[in-house]
């Protein structure tokens, strides 16, 4: 498979944008981390398969090459075990909608979210002045 002749990443909106020759995709960063090549992620098998929840505002702090044939992502959340071949990329941004729908399934069946959880503990009400 051909590499990509663009590979840019927007910061603000949390985007890839991965260009070849008449196609283009702008992947976002959150789908790009829950689905993840790793095995961290996938598993062994599609039985041991982890749904990633809470990332809806993951960012990616580096981009890799590895060889000529994929790049390894560094999310804002420290994951940076998965390689991202150029194949796996394009079938992303060509199924996009479709992986999305099962993701939000997904999480959907598990009562998860795609919003981070806020510790218990972190936030007080504020103290009456009297």
């Amino acid at each position: 498979m051909l590499a990509p002749t663009h590979i840019t990443y927007h910061k603000i909106a949390h985007t890839l944008e991965v260009t070849w020759p008449g196609e283009s995709y702008s992947l976002p960063a959150e789908l790009l981390r829950v689905y993840s090549p790793s095995a961290e992620v996938r598993g062994h098998s599609a039985e041991e398969r982890k749904l990633q929840i809470g990332k809806k505002h993951v960012g990616i702090r580096q981009i890799e090459a590895i060889g000529n044939y994929a790049i390894r992502l560094t999310f804002d959340d420290g994951h940076d075990s998965g390689i991202y071949s150029w194949a796996f990329l394009k079938d992303l941004g060509q199924h996009q909608d479709r992986y999305w729908q099962e993701y939000l399934t997904e999480l959907k069946i598990a009562n998860a979210s795609r919003l981070p959880t806020i510790p218990v503990g972190q936030w007080q009400p504020p103290k009456d002045k009297q």
